[in-house]
């Protein structure tokens, strides 16, 4: 059967996704009883699914992806006309896409350039783990091979990824993990650890990581992986003085500072990458999600050409390259989808309208938290935001997971689908997370914050 996309059996299509796919994150023992929803169909920020509901999407398909928006027809036809013209090679070559995408990356990451392709997130993080542990073993022996990681922080789904993320739910019952990563403690101000400095936090919460090093032994650790933003682990931007000090503290104990842009990248904070709002100079960045927007699978690992040279060594060093290999890194349908991509971005003047809008729905969510006690902290940079919803703004006690998913129901029967956390930790799954793609106007932030008004109006109305 030939698949066409304005054709098909609501009913079939339905059934034949409840009886055989397995979807990811979630819990099926409500499908033997309830349809799973099936998206049919995706324009500007609404989907539609296969009975006929509308949604506006502010979570940028799920999981903080389409930055451009659905129906992108020229994104569509470029993928379509580069894989009628070479489809794929593995990157032993290379291919045209690739090296143009490479090149107009590189302009938008000074100090970068060199750029390794795969298809996820989870890869492009392994990756770079793979190069921190072959540097540790041509330079240093194997010693310097320890990566520290962030409590909250998340790095993908893999074994080894998950072995450097600092959510405890998602860890759950998937190890024993890979050994040599070690976390360091949040730098989260909304619940600032014991002892620490209230006037000077974020130089405090870069300490803990000095403090870690000492601990392994500087001569053990070879990188430090953070989010510049933390995403999942809710929306946590770290408080000022925090990224100068863990750059003085990478520097001091030659370690590779490791920038996760997965979510971040491709303007969701207002800057092409998040990590350009602090003045950071990172050894490595990964990227994928809104590379291309969904259109296509693309990652990115991209260095500085300090740690590429690290790998450039005679023909007679037989191990000395970088002897990885990403199947699907080959695919020329990802750089051909981030090209356009990237000219949308530019051409709509999209990394403007991220701070106005941003700006914007920052206002309302702190409107909402006036309105309702039970927001205890409003977060976040540009259009990627979050609330955390609390029992009680003195003693910031988390509520019960089902507050959130009960508000993400009601905004999703009203026609707005939200994200949260969601089992990330024991007792922090209660933080309200947006991510409205890049094209969002004041319009849309509107209908978002007041379909989360009209929640917690039914749901926790004295809170």
């Amino acid at each position: 059967m030939t698949f066409n996309a304005n054709e098909f059996d609501a009913k079939e299509v339905v059934g034949n996704d409840r009886k055989h796919v397995w979807h990811h994150i979630t819990q099926h023992k409500p499908f033997e009883e309830n349809d799973p929803m099936v998206i049919v169909k995706g324009e500007g920020m609404r989907v539609w699914d296969a009975k006929g509901n509308e949604y506006l999407d502010a979570v940028s398909g799920a999981v903080w992806t389409v930055n451009v928006g659905y129906g992108r027809t020229e994104i569509a036809d470029a993928v379509r006309d580069q894989l009628v013209t070479m489809n794929y090679f593995a990157q032993t070559a290379g291919n045209v896409p690739a090296a143009q995408f490479a090149e107009r990356l590189i302009e938008k990451m000074p100090g970068m350039s060199r750029v390794y392709y795969s298809n996820s997130g989870s890869e492009a993080n392994e990756k770079a783990f793979k190069i921190v542990r072959q540097i540790a073993e041509k330079k240093y022996g194997g010693k310097k091979h320890k990566i520290l990681f962030r409590e909250r922080d998340y790095h993908g789904t893999t074994i080894t990824a998950l072995s450097a993320t600092g959510q405890y739910e998602r860890k759950n019952q998937y190890g024993p993990f890979t050994p040599g990563f070690v976390e360091v403690p949040h730098c989260c101000e909304y619940r600032a650890q014991e002892g620490s400095d209230a006037e000077n936090y974020g130089v405090w919460a870069a300490d803990q990581i000095e403090k870690v090093i000492l601990a392994e032994g500087p001569e053990t650790v070879g990188a430090l992986c953070l989010e510049p933003i933390t995403a999942g682990g809710g929306v946590i931007e770290p408080p000022q003085g925090y990224w100068d000090r863990v750059q003085e503290i990478c520097k001091k104990y030659d370690i590779l500072l490791h920038i996760d842009e997965v979510v971040c990248g491709l303007g969701r904070t207002g800057k092409w990458f998040g990590y350009q709002h602090y003045g950071i100079k990172p050894d490595m960045v990964t990227m994928a999600k809104g590379v291309a927007s969904g259109y296509a699978a693309i990652s990115c690992t991209v260095t500085t050409e300090e740690v590429f040279e690290a790998f450039k060594e005679d023909d007679d060093a037989r191990m000395g390259y970088f002897r990885d290999i990403s199947t699907f890194g080959g695919c020329t349908a990802g750089p051909a989808a981030a090209l356009v991509n990237m000219d949308i971005i530019e051409r709509e003047g999209l990394l403007d309208n991220v701070v106005e809008q941003g700006e914007y729905l920052r206002g309302r969510l702190n409107q909402l938290m006036e309105k309702y006690d039970i927001i205890g902290d409003v977060r976040g940079k540009g259009l990627f935001a979050g609330f955390e919803l609390v029992k009680d703004r003195e003693t910031k006690e988390p509520v019960d997971e089902s507050l959130p998913i009960a508000i993400g129901a009601h905004c999703m029967q009203n026609g707005v689908i939200i994200g949260r956390t969601n089992r990330s930790f024991k007792e922090f799954n209660n933080t309200i997370c947006l991510s409205p793609a890049l094209i969002a106007t004041r319009a849309d932030i509107d209908k978002i914050v007041d379909a989360l008004d009209n929640a917690l109006a039914e749901l926790a109305p004295n809170a």
